[in-house]
C-alpha cells in the first residue's frame, strides 16, 4: 500500500498503518500507544508525521467529529458516513442511505463540484441506550 501510494515503506508507518486497520476511529493517543507496543522508541511527533503523510496519500482517512478529537480510520474511498453515541462517544460507520451515494447531490450546489460530503448521525448506541445512560 505505502509503495502503491509513493511512500517510503518505513517501520514506523507500517506501525501506524497497521494501528489504524487494528483500531477503527482511534485517536492519536491511542494510535501511539498500538504503536508503540511494537515500536517503544518511536516518538509522538513521526506519529503524528505518518498520520499526515497516510492521510494525503489517501491511504488513511481523519475525521473529526463535532467536540471530539480527530480520529483515524482505514475505511477510505467510499463516501460512508458515521454515527457517533453522546454517552460514551462510540463512532460506527454507516454506508450512504439509498444507492451511490447520493449525499453528493446537494439540492442547491452553489456552483461547487462536490466530491465528498460528511453526515454525522448522532444518538445513543445500543450499550448506552438500554443502560440508562443519557
Amino acid at each position: 500500500m505505502l509503495r502503491g501510494a509513493a511512500l517510503r515503506v518505513t517501520r514506523p508507518r507500517l506501525a501506524v498503518l497497521g494501528a489504524v486497520f487494528a483500531h477503527p476511529h482511534a485517536d492519536t493517543d491511542a494510535i501511539i500507544g498500538a504503536v508503540r507496543a511494537d515500536l517503544p522508541e518511536v516518538s509522538h511527533q513521526a506519529v503524528y508525521d505518518c498520520l499526515h503523510a497516510l492521510t494525503a496519500a489517501g491511504l488513511v482517512r481523519r475525521i473529526q467529529p463535532s467536540g471530539s478529537t480527530a480520529r483515524y480510520e482505514s475505511r477510505v474511498g467510499d463516501n460512508h458516513h458515521h454515527m457517533v453515541c453522546r454517552s460514551c462517544g462510540l463512532i460506527a460507520d454507516v454506508d450512504c442511505a439509498v444507492g451511490e451515494a447520493p449525499c453528493l447531490t446537494a439540492s442547491d450546489d452553489s456552483g461547487f463540484v462536490i466530491d465528498e460530503a460528511e453526515v454525522v448521525y448522532w444518538g445513543l448506541c445500543p450499550a448506552c441506550s438500554t443502560g440508562g445512560d443519557a
